[in-house]
């Protein structure tokens, strides 16, 4: 099974098109709060979010939490950032990974990439400053189910 997760997320409109990305998927999604936007039920529907019953999303009220979880399922953390030094297409991706998308605004803080255990990027033009998450998780689980075969298929 693929899983995601979105570390304390600034911008709704993002997290919505992730989220409808795992629904038709079928990955687990994470989200690791506080965001920067109300997370109910009752908000996801208001901004639009109409495939939010079909979504496997696991709410961590923290990143505490989120981490206690992660170290007893043994999950391995891939962190996605900026500051990786392997190119995300380098990587063997597993089936206990669990891949991180830091907030649009900062990132992760440091304690969070300490905890990785791989520091992935996307290897883009010289003097820009990053792609758009919801892209930015689509491209890698496009790679993460090409090598994986992690897919639902009828």
């Amino acid at each position: 099974m693929i899983r995601i997760a979105l570390f304390e997320p600034d911008i709704p409109q993002n997290t919505g098109a992730i989220l409808r990305l795992c629904a038709c998927l079928e990955i687990e999604a994470h989200l690791i709060e506080p965001a920067g936007f109300p997370t109910t039920d009752r908000a996801f529907r208001r901004a639009g979010m109409d495939y939010l019953e079909r979504v496997r999303l696991v709410r961590h009220v923290s990143w505490v939490a989120f981490e206690t979880w992660r170290r007893a399922e043994r999950l391995r953390l891939v962190l996605f950032t900026t500051q990786g030094s392997v190119p995300y297409l380098g990587h063997r991706y597993r089936r206990d990974d669990i891949l991180l998308f830091g907030r649009e605004s900062a990132g992760v803080p440091k304690a969070v990439h300490a905890a990785a255990d791989v520091r992935l990027t996307i290897p883009m033009q010289p003097g820009l400053r990053s792609i758009n998450v919801a892209m930015a998780v689509a491209m890698a689980v496009g790679e993460t189910i090409r090598q994986t075969q992690a897919i639902h298929s009828d």
